[in-house]
């Protein structure tokens, strides 16, 4: 128990971190800045999505499965891509153009809209950490107790500056750094949320621990893919935002091999 509780805060105090620096940093964070931690952030969680995901529910399956064994891997990715696509219709925001997005951003202000995204896009690292926590408590998975730890650092790593680019700007517009802080750490609240549901989850069905590892690394690609490469690559400069991504992934792929 004390491993899922240390599994669940330790990305959530990333979060909190980052939304910190509202009371060190006078100004907002800078396009480059946001391009740069940006992408380190889609390294991570691409990296995370196959060493810490897809390779372990493939490896899960290979005695009873053989050559098969990507079977479940691939069925459950899909699935969790179709997940977020539907998230994403049903929880319009920055990203996405749609009239029910362009109506409702007509009502709320960009900030409000930003706090939604990042709340999408922690749903699936909330269930990335507590699926691999499930694997690891029920001893359903080929994931060990470092391995575990390093997905959560990752996870509190590209989680840094998405606490930062919430309370940055509502202190720029004028909120209070306190309250600012708050809405900061408030964003990431949906992950432990995510990460509980899962292990509650994977409990009732542990023989589907192949399909969630992967689900989750479907969920969390789509976010990559979706949200995070636009944003690193968009403006002037746009191949910091790919070095950057590179030093993220290598530093995930460290974190599990050398912890795993």
């Amino acid at each position: 128990m004390n491993e899922l509780i240390k599994g669940f805060s330790i990305p959530f105090i990333g979060t909190s971190l980052g939304a910190a620096c509202v009371f060190l940093m006078k100004n907002n964070l800078n396009a480059m800045t946001q391009r740069i931690l940006t992408g380190f952030a889609a390294g991570v969680m691409t990296a995370a999505s196959v060493w810490s995901l897809l390779i372990p529910a493939i490896e899960q399956n290979e005695e009873s499965m053989g050559r098969l064994a990507f079977i479940p891997a691939a069925v459950g990715f899909l699935i969790g891509v179709f997940f977020l696509l539907l998230l994403d219709s049903l929880i319009p925001h920055l990203h996405f153009n749609s009239d029910k997005a362009e109506g409702l951003q007509a009502h709320l202000s960009k900030n409000t809209m930003l706090m939604l995204a990042v709340t999408l896009h922690n749903i699936p690292e909330g269930m990335a950490v507590g699926v691999v926590y499930a694997g690891l408590y029920y001893g359903s998975a080929d994931i060990t107790s470092a391995g575990a730890l390093a997905l959560a650092l990752g996870i509190a790593i590209q989680n840094f500056p998405e606490g930062a680019i919430i309370s940055m700007p509502l202190k720029a517009e004028g909120m209070g750094k306190g309250k600012a802080f708050v809405m900061g750490v408030l964003s990431g609240a949906a992950e432990p949320v995510g990460a509980v549901l899962t292990v509650l989850a994977a409990g009732l069905i542990v023989p589907a621990m192949p399909y969630l590892l992967s689900f989750a690394a479907g969920a969390m690609m789509y976010v990559v893919v979706e949200e995070l490469i636009p944003e690193m690559s968009s403006g002037e400069h746009s191949n910091a935002g790919t070095i950057s991504f590179s030093a993220g992934f290598v530093a995930m792929m460290v974190l599990d091999v050398a912890l795993g």
